[in-house]
């Protein structure tokens, strides 16, 4: 943890900041690698601190290096500020995280001090945008984890049962092996549900002869994954089938361009544009994809909004579809890790059209 240390006072100096308050919990995890409900980190250029409350004196323990001063209370904030010097000091904190109760608390505590209280959102959250290897590697596995729940609970067939029935077994088959749970509730959208992106999972049965949309990921070991197939049911209408060959040709020349380098917006525009030209513009109305992580929607962003250039460890989903209202939604999704002259997919399914029973 010491390199993620030693990164955010680099951030923190740039800033001009005499410290800052990390309280995220996804944040103080992936700086402190402490997993309880109830912690906040102060990093500047002393020794690092880390409070929590009593519950967690010795989990902190365990899971915390000797480099961190753990301190025990439980008021967080009046313990963060009564631990800081006592001379001028700039206070980052994380404006999009901190409640209006938090920073009402805060300003109260520091109005006595000598303490400047700055808006310093998304540092930790740009560091955590690049990822090491190891990370890589969780992501990595919580993907493949997720790619045998699949092929257990598909394979097995899916036609006659509910939507919200084999969502439920995906849930349980990467539980039975070993995830912390779903990184998000599953999708499973048949027919004309499939034309809602985020569709909720129906007591409704699948039919024979329709497209199903299903989307899920795993947490494991503090990692999301994230997936999308579109799986036949029998034969189809022939304009189904020509929506799934334009959303895959739109995937596969958008994966082409995952390097270092591109913006999100740059590699989002390759996507559309095949959808654009197939007619169906209105019907992919979402961005191309969004960075994974400890979290299933980190940065960087994919998407016209995308302005940041990709850089060598980001974790990002490709992940185009077209949804057209009452008739027929199509998504295809790949993790994707990005290096430096390209890129790895993490996950390992197929994309040709698959029909299932």
């Amino acid at each position: 943890m010491s390199a993620r240390l030693d990164a955010l006072r680099a951030k923190v100096s740039e800033r001009e900041l005499g410290a800052l308050l990390v309280s995220n919990l996804v944040n103080v995890r992936w700086l402190t690698g402490f997993t309880g409900s109830n912690a906040a980190a102060v990093v500047g250029a002393g020794a690092p601190r880390f409070v929590t409350d009593f519950r967690y004196l010795t989990q902190s323990a365990e899971q915390l290096d000797p480099e961190w001063e753990r301190e025990i209370e439980t008021d967080l904030l009046e313990r963060v500020v009564a631990g800081l010097p006592d001379r001028p000091l700039r206070l980052g904190f994380d404006d999009a995280h901190l409640t209006v109760k938090q920073h009402a608390q805060l300003e109260r505590l520091v109005s006595e001090r000598d303490v400047e209280l700055v808006a310093a959102g998304g540092i930790v959250e740009a560091l955590r945008a690049v990822k090491d290897a190891a990370e890589i590697d969780r992501i990595r596995a919580a993907a493949k984890l997720a790619d045998e729940a699949f092929e257990e609970v598909v394979g097995a067939g899916i036609v006659g049962r509910s939507e919200r029935d084999v969502a439920l077994d995906l849930e349980v088959a990467m539980r039975r092996r070993g995830a912390e749970g779903a990184s998000f509730p599953p999708i499973v959208a048949a027919g004309e549900h499939g034309a809602l992106p985020h569709a909720v999972p129906r007591d409704v049965p699948i039919p024979a002869g329709t497209l199903v949309v299903i989307d899920w990921g795993a947490q494991l070991d503090g990692y999301a994954s994230d997936c999308t197939r579109t799986v036949a049911t029998g034969d189809l209408d022939p304009r189904d089938h020509a929506v799934y060959e334009t959303v895959l040709a739109a995937q596969q020349a958008a994966l082409a361009a995952i390097r270092e380098g591109p913006t999100g917006q740059e590699v989002d525009a390759i996507a559309r544009a095949i959808i654009d030209e197939a007619g169906h513009a209105e019907h992919f109305g979402h961005g191309l994809g969004h960075g994974v992580g400890m979290e299933v929607h980190e940065g960087p962003r994919l998407s016209k909004q995308g302005k940041d250039a990709l850089a060598a460890g980001n974790v990002v989903t490709v992940e185009p579809g077209i949804y057209v209202p009452g008739a027929v939604g199509v998504r295809i999704e790949d993790l994707v890790a990005v290096g430096v002259d390209g890129h790895e997919v993490l996950n390992g399914l197929p994309k040709a059209l698959r029909t299932v029973q």
